[in-house]
């Protein structure tokens, strides 16, 4: 079965690293008409009419800080980062970006291809990463963009930083006869959720930490369950602001359920029949198909499921 979170780097760009140190190309790219920048006042965007607003340069604003994404389709593509304050239109129009991320990946009415999303997700990474970095963490220096924007360095002491991805681990955890009736899959919710979401469960990387045992960590910090056999199923960017989830499997050594109250309120074993019979009905609401933990679910499941975030 095809997993819908794959749609979320379809199409990759080439990032053209080489040519961040070409100040004659860069010029030459930003004054071609055929360049298309998409503006993100701080870390937000501005959809028209629910599209991603792709402009060439001279419709873009004059300040700001040109961030190169590489090249596609035969252009180049830029991020052009702009103060809040200085940004054009309501501030209420500049959405982050989970507000766009179902018109991120597939075709639309018409058939025509959204496939734009590692494009979208490198600009608000990148856009996250500057917005965050403002001082030098080792002399609290200002910092200067170099290498088109994918390089800040330090006015002071001259130490160079670069953007940072955080691991995280995303599992659907089963217990029971694989493939048999009774094999029943784990989701949990959190207390700021609505009614009848449930997920799988995630959690961060710890220094020094195996990918598989921040899994069975996670697991049994969260609900209580302890987890044997582990393994990798596939991974999406998620750069809310700046993350890698990566997918896995995993096998429950432990059925009794003690969730930790903080992070997450409540946590059940799901049977094929259960998870279809609520999702149904719409007491399980499950997450949207364009993320990889409903991608894990399916997979869990076989096919296709009622009803998403």
């Amino acid at each position: 079965m095809s997993f819908p979170h794959l749609d979320l780097a379809a199409n990759a760009h080439d990032r053209a690293g080489e040519r961040r140190v070409d100040d004659a190309w860069l010029d030459a790219r930003w004054e071609d008409p055929e360049t298309r920048v998409l503006v993100v006042a701080g870390t937000r965007i501005r959809p028209v009419d629910g599209a991603i607003p792709w402009l060439p340069p001279a419709d873009a604003p004059y300040d700001g800080r040109r961030v190169l994404l590489g090249e596609r389709d035969g252009r180049a593509w830029f991020a052009l980062i702009v103060d809040p304050e200085d940004a054009p239109g309501e501030r209420g129009e500049w959405v982050g970006l989970r507000a766009v991320l179902p018109r991120l990946a597939g075709v639309d009415a018409e058939g025509a291809d959204l496939a734009e999303a590692p494009l979208v997700f490198h600009a608000v990474g990148m856009a996250e990463w500057h917005w965050a970095t403002r001082f030098c963490p080792w002399c609290g220096g200002t910092l200067e963009p170099r290498l088109a924007g994918a390089e800040l360095v330090c006015t002071q002491c001259g130490k160079a930083q670069f953007p940072r991805t955080d691991p995280a681990v995303i599992m659907a955890i089963t217990c029971g006869e694989p493939g048999s009736r009774d094999e029943a899959l784990l989701l949990g919710r959190q207390s700021a959720w609505p009614t009848g979401r449930y997920s799988t469960l995630a959690g961060f990387l710890e220094p020094g930490e195996t990918l598989e045992d921040a899994v069975r960590r996670e697991v049994w910090e969260e609900v209580g369950v302890r987890v044997g056999e582990v393994t990798y199923f596939g991974n999406q960017p998620w750069p809310l602001p700046a993350s890698l989830m990566l997918g896995f499997l995993g096998r429950a050594e432990s059925l009794e359920i003690n969730v930790d109250g903080r992070e997450i309120e409540d946590a059940r074993w799901f049977t094929r029949a259960q998870m279809r019979e609520r999702a149904e009905s719409g007491d399980l609401v499950l997450p949207g198909g364009v993320s990889i933990s409903r991608s894990l679910v399916e997979h869990w499941y076989g096919g296709p499921l009622p009803g998403s975030w």
